[in-house]
């Protein structure tokens, strides 16, 4: 198997990029939040998986190992295939997933484009335990609870701070005081700024 990729990116697009690595180009199918992800400069590494099926030979490229693993643990459902796993990555971000799956939230994830009732519980049923003993929810229930974090994010990005500076700064503030309000996470991270 092919682990991952580091080269020049010749093409981004929302659904693949093209990345040139040693005059060979190779075409990467990716999610939106890959995307999201990707920098903006010339060399780059992308996390792989190879998808071999009788018609095709499929590349699919991550920027987040765990991203990568998510998309393992998708493929492994009946009725899963890697374009339902990545239309759910581009649809909602990986630790919302987990924590969907975790909570046996059926309606979370049958909002995915594709996916109906019986897929949803079917994930919810085959992947519950695996991820309950894999990762650690405590941590992704935290990041998606605080949604006070995400709208001082905004707002900052609004004031025209630079967004991942502004990540950092808040994410500090939010991990020293975690039930602050936005008011408080917005001041505070104004005077680290």
């Amino acid at each position: 198997m092919i682990a991952h990729i580091q080269g020049r990116l010749v093409e981004k697009n929302p659904t693949d990029v093209i990345i040139d690595c040693n005059g060979v180009g190779y075409q990467l199918h990716i999610s939106l939040h890959t995307y999201s992800l990707i920098p903006d400069t010339e060399n780059i590494k992308l996390f792989t998986f190879l998808q071999i099926k009788e018609d095709a030979h499929s590349l699919f490229g991550f920027v987040e190992k765990s991203e990568r693993e998510i998309f393992k643990l998708l493929l492994s459902v009946s009725g899963i295939g890697a374009n339902i796993a990545r239309t759910m990555l581009s649809s909602m971000e990986p630790k919302q997933i987990l924590q969907a799956i975790a909570t046996a939230d059926v309606v979370t994830i049958q909002s995915i484009k594709g996916i109906g009732s019986k897929t949803a519980q079917r994930v919810i049923l085959d992947l519950k335990e695996k991820v309950l003993k894999v990762y650690d929810l405590d941590e992704v229930s935290m990041a998606l609870n605080n949604t006070n974090k995400d709208e001082a994010l905004s707002a900052l990005e609004v004031l025209g701070f630079n967004k991942k500076l502004a990540e950092r700064v808040v994410e500090k503030i939010v991990k020293e005081t975690p039930d602050a309000s936005i008011e408080s996470i917005i001041k505070q991270a104004l005077k680290n700024l």
